[in-house]
C-alpha cells in the first residue's frame, strides 16, 4: 500500500469563501500515483471547511445567507467566545458545514456523483490556513 500526504496553503481576500479545490485535489492525486483507494482531504482550522457539493453560484450564496441566519457574525457580544476574537460565528460555520471530506479512488479518478466537486469554506479569513490531504492505496 502507498501512501501520499501534501498541505495545501490558502489566503482568502474576504473573510468568508468558498474555493473550488476540486483541480488542487486531481493535482494531488496525479501525483500520488494511487489507481485504487481512499483520499482525505480536511481543513486544518478550526474556522474552516472542506465539504462536498455543487460548483453553483446561487448555491454558494444560499450558503452564506443561511450560515449568517444561523450563527450571524455581529452583534460580536452576542458570543462568550469573543472576549479577545470576535470569530464565534465562523467556529459555529465551521462545525455546520464540516471538517473533512473522504473520496474513494477508482481507476485513478476520484468516484464522484454527478456535480460533485471540492470546497474550502473560508469563515474567517485573511489570513493563511491550511488542508491536508492525505492518499492511501494501490
Amino acid at each position: 500500500m502507498k501512501s501520499y500526504k501534501k498541505e495545501l496553503w490558502f489566503a482568502t481576500s474576504k473573510r468568508r469563501e468558498f474555493i473550488n479545490i476540486t483541480p488542487d485535489i486531481n493535482e494531488c492525486l496525479t501525483e500520488s500515483g494511487i489507481e485504487e483507494g481512499l483520499l482525505l482531504c480536511n481543513a486544518m482550522h478550526i474556522t474552516s471547511s472542506v465539504f462536498i457539493n455543487d460548483d453553483e453560484s446561487g448555491l454558494h450564496h444560499d450558503y452564506e445567507v443561511w450560515l449568517e441566519k444561523l450563527a450571524p457574525e455581529k452583534p460580536h457580544s452576542q458570543y462568550r467566545h469573543n472576549g479577545f476574537e470576535d470569530n464565534a460565528d465562523a467556529h459555529m460555520k465551521r462545525q455546520v458545514m464540516g471538517r473533512e471530506v473522504v473520496v474513494a479512488i477508482t481507476n485513478g479518478q476520484l468516484d464522484f456523483g454527478p456535480w460533485e466537486q471540492i470546497f474550502y469554506g473560508e469563515f474567517d479569513g485573511k489570513r493563511r490556513k491550511r488542508v491536508l490531504v492525505k492518499i492511501i492505496g494501490e
